[in-house]
């Protein structure tokens, strides 16, 4: 099998680097934005829930480039274990882009003051948040928002391994077992 056919399409490459960096700045936002003075805490709040919303909408692209763009085959030297890992982490993962973002949505829409903080894309674009969420009873809304923060947490805890076994993985095909692995999701 040539190189050429071992390699994703640019806009699949495209979208992975794109997603990829958005949810690398989110976790550095998402992570430091209580030790950032006051009057910055809550437009690093807004940029995240923007990133968010954009990496919600990013992975929808990606899971439809996805769906009609056969990814390239994995090398014929890697192990039945890797094959079926590789599958599962990058199921997984898919999982874990459109997840964050849908929870964190839920999460800022059952904010108790949402109405008073209008979501908007980076300062812009209006953006609903979630009509169901929003129309529940206030106390239950309050559980609500605790739920969907910790679940919200947890699949970052969740994505924060797994991104450590894939970049872990692909540096292993590469340095250790001296394949073009890196290569594959270049430009």
């Amino acid at each position: 099998m040539s190189q050429a056919t071992l390699r994703y399409t640019r806009t699949a490459v495209g979208l992975h680097w794109l997603v990829a960096g958005l949810m690398i700045v989110n976790v550095a936002l998402g992570l430091g934005a209580d030790s950032l003075p006051e009057g910055w805490v809550r437009p690093a709040i807004n940029t995240h829930k923007s990133i968010g919303l954009t990496v919600l909408g990013l992975a929808l692209l990606r899971v439809l480039w996805r769906a009609g763009h056969r990814p390239p085959a994995l090398p014929a030297a890697f192990q039945p274990w890797e094959h079926r890992a590789s599958h599962a982490a990058h199921a997984l993962l898919y999982v874990l882009i459109l997840a964050l973002p849908l929870s964190g949505w839920m999460h800022d829409s059952a904010w108790k003051d949402a109405a008073a903080h209008p979501l908007q894309l980076f300062g812009l674009i209006p953006f609903p948040r979630i009509g169901w969420i929003t129309a529940v009873d206030p106390a239950y809304k309050d559980y609500l928002h605790s739920l969907f923060g910790k679940w919200h947490t947890w699949l970052g805890y969740v994505l924060y391994v797994l991104f450590a076994l894939h970049v872990g993985g692909a540096l292993k095909h590469q340095f250790i077992d001296k394949q073009a692995e890196l290569q594959r999701m270049s430009w």
